[in-house]
């Protein structure tokens, strides 16, 4: 069934990895042990926090009141091109998914309606499993050999970023790329998976760039992003959160915007809030506008976006108070399912994080759950003998007869061929009596496991759309049941569809805000953590969560700090600086400066704050002081020298220092960050949590009765305490 694929799979990874392929074959894949209670200290933070130092005030204090207002006209020409980008991205995506899958589809139904009736079904199930390992084998090596960054649906890592943490590679134009097409490969390779996870990131990937008006991977800069600092690109990634719910209703942009406040935003204000409703508002025309014309409409702006649910009809939703009961058992089975979900995908992480951590592994498994998906779809349609009239008001994009009469289609094939989309919609909207319970049973069931085990591969694939439909499968089943009972006839199965497909995303996502006005409805979850928050843990990323530990207030920055601190004199030596900075056993990021109090006093008093970027930049232009016959003579730089190296500045190793330049003094006065935020040594934990997280830091120090440095306190230090089963816990650094 899937010996050409594999073959070609081989022949590929032969020419690219050989070593790898070689391993093995040699034997069991090596297990790479995992710990859920470290923190990596691979992460770094973002540096939201402006430094406020000379070159930064004499920049403001040259720009003129002209300046500022076209800066404010720039940040919203930035928001309006976002959102044109990543409509025109969605529609992008929307039409290769459509075309594909419906090409793959139509060969297929075209093969099994042959053999339906001269025998030999088996190739018809040959076939679709090929072609399904073979769109996913594509999706799977872009992503596995090229960008491991685009695998997933991006969501936890954009969370993560929007939360302080840069994580590597995660808004390059490469992951952009390899996300847009792996996807595509994904959801035509008819994988349990959707498209808004990644179409998110893709979102991200454009605020990022577009907002910083460069690209490093092009080495091409626009000179248009001068004037947006990090905070400026994390409320640019937060805005294209929203852009992924692009459908033209003031409903689906305000979910979008309550998705980028609940899920992932540290930062909020009301501009930032009208901005994003701007950017959707041009992100839905773009993407109305160029749909109308492939749809042969041209200026027919009321197409339904990226992801459509379909119209309800006011009648078909209408509830009753007796009914709200109803609806509350569901929520509650959304979340224990969701739960459920949760824990299967949680130990199946585990596990491929320990053996499926090669690239050839991560492919072939990919294209083995593909294969999967395509023979237990066949089996369940093949099996199936729920045959329903195609009447006028169907709405089947590819109705299967098989062994059904004439005039009839059969109803399991209605939920597995097709599109997951094309799925959740024929389930919200198709008329009663379209699916018996065991069909719908059935498909739940057996969706539930291949869902669960799809999300996770080496592949783009979102959770969204797969969430619905397992929601959608088991609430019209449940609407079903209810009509049993006579004078029931309140009781619309596609009303109860969408019921359970609002509890089931909110089950396993975790989100309620968002959710509620996405799907209009309110579900209550209370059982564990998201499945965007367990994997973030898995990944070990030092993630802050809205509130420190509620047992924590015993703690102290004193507890909870580094020490001792490595710190710069205000005219510091720069073979002393050389020297911290090459220093691989520590590689600290940011070093506060202090004026000596004597001169047997270790501890100075903290006069600002500079960060290694800076450093390094003054060492590369050379920015030394020289004592040459009593004068002090330094170069001078302004802020664009600092801006025009990020984001990927030059390692330590890659600056050349002489020896008579390691003797030569630099004066950080200029270029340092003269008011740091501190807090004092007793401050308690929760207080220095909220500090950190509300003003986006990367670095706090902490002082003393005089106002001597005695501790750093970064990311890492607060986000290893945690609750767990026995109190309050500490989690251990390691470098994963």
């Amino acid at each position: 069934m899937k010996t050409a694929p594999v073959a070609l799979l081989f022949l590929i990874l032969n020419q690219m990895h050989p070593s790898l392929l070689q391993d093995s074959v040699r034997g069991c894949p090596k297990e790479i042990p995992h710990n859920e209670k470290l923190l990596s200290l691979k992460y770094e933070s973002l540096d939201y926090d402006n430094s406020e130092n000379q070159l930064f005030l004499e920049e403001e204090r040259r720009m003129s009141f002209l300046g500022f207002k076209c800066l404010e006209i720039s940040r919203w020409v930035i928001c309006g091109l976002i959102g044109f980008l990543t409509g025109l991205i969605a529609c992008c995506i929307d039409i290769a998914v459509e075309n594909l899958a419906g090409v793959k589809y139509y060969v297929v139904k075209q093969n099994i309606e042959k053999f339906t009736e001269v025998g030999g079904l088996s190739i018809s199930l040959i076939l679709w499993a090929v072609l399904n390992s073979a769109f996913v084998m594509v999706g799977a090596v872009i992503v596995a050999f090229f960008e491991p960054g685009a695998a997933g649906s991006g969501i936890p890592q954009i969370k993560c970023y929007l939360n302080g943490v840069k994580i590597p590679r995660v808004v390059r134009l490469k992951t952009l790329v390899v996300k847009v097409c792996g996807v595509i490969c994904s959801v035509a390779g008819g994988l349990a998976v959707g498209k808004e996870g990644p179409m998110i990131h893709s979102g991200a990937v454009v605020a990022a760039g577009v907002s910083q008006g460069r690209s490093t991977s092009l080495k091409k800069d626009f000179k248009v992003g001068g004037f947006f600092t990090c905070l400026s690109l994390s409320l640019s990634l937060c805005l294209s959160l929203s852009l992924a719910f692009s459908p033209p209703s003031f409903l689906f942009m305000s979910g979008g915007v309550l998705f980028s406040l609940e899920e992932g935003a540290s930062f909020w204000n009301q501009m930032l809030t009208w901005r994003i409703f701007f950017a959707s508002m041009i992100s839905t025309f773009t993407l109305n506008f160029f749909l109308s014309i492939y749809n042969n409409k041209p200026g027919d702006l009321s197409s339904p976006g990226l992801i459509n649910f379909g119209r309800f009809e006011s009648d078909s939703v209408a509830y009753n108070l007796y009914e709200i009961p109803l609806f509350i058992v569901m929520g509650a089975a959304g979340g224990l399912l969701g739960a459920l979900f949760n824990i299967l995908n949680y130990w199946l992480t585990i596990f491929r994080i320990r053996y499926v951590h090669r690239p050839c592994l991560q492919v072939m498994e990919a294209m083995l759950v593909a294969a999967v998906t395509a023979t237990v779809s066949f089996a369940m349609i093949y099996f199936s003998n729920d045959c329903q009239p195609l009447g006028p008001d169907q709405s089947e994009d590819y109705p299967l007869q098989l062994f059904c009469a004439d005039g009839e289609y059969n109803s399991m094939a209605t939920a597995f061929f097709n599109t997951p989309e094309r799925s959740v919609r024929s389930l919200f909207h198709n008329p009663p009596g379209s699916y018996n319970p065991l069909t719908l049973s059935l498909f739940t069931l057996t969706y539930f496991f291949l869902a669960c085990w799809t999300y996770g591969l080496t592949v783009s694939a979102g959770v969204f759309i797969p969430s619905l439909l397992i929601g959608a499968a088991w609430g019209r089943l449940f609407g079903i049941l209810l009509a049993v009972y006579p004078n029931t006839v309140w009781a619309v199965p596609g009303k109860y569809a969408l019921m359970g497909a609002a509890a089931q995303l909110g089950g396993i996502v975790r989100m309620t805000l968002s959710l509620t006005v996405i799907t209009t409805v309110y579900t209550v979850l209370i059982i564990g953590n998201g499945l965007y928050d367990i994997h973030i843990k898995l990944q070990s990323v030092p993630f802050l969560h809205l509130e420190a530990p509620a047992t924590s207030h015993w703690l102290t920055a004193r507890e909870v700090m580094g020490a001792p601190v490595t710190c710069f004199n205000r005219i510091e030596k720069v073979g002393t600086i050389v020297d911290v900075l090459s220093n691989t056993s520590t590689n600290h990021n940011g070093f506060p400066v202090v004026v000596p109090v004597a001169a047997s006093d270790d501890l100075g008093k903290i006069c600002g704050l500079i960060l290694r970027s800076q450093l390094i930049v003054l060492l590369k232009h050379k920015v030394f002081v020289e004592l040459a016959r009593s004068r002090l003579t330094q170069r001078k730089l302004q802020l664009k020298d600092f801006r025009d190296a990020y984001p990927r500045f030059p390692p330590i190793q890659s600056i050349h220092v002489s020896q008579d330049e390691r003797e030569c003094m630099m004066d950080l006065t200029e270029f340092m960050n003269p008011t740091p935020y501190t807090v004092p040594q007793e401050t308690s934990l929760p207080r220095v949590f909220k500090l950190f997280r509300a003003l986006g830091l990367r670095h706090l120090v902490v002082v003393d009765s005089e106002n001597r440095v005695v501790g750093l306190v970064t990311r890492k230090d607060l986000a290893r305490y945690h609750l767990g089963k026995h109190g309050l816990e500490e989690m251990q650094l390691a470098q994963t």
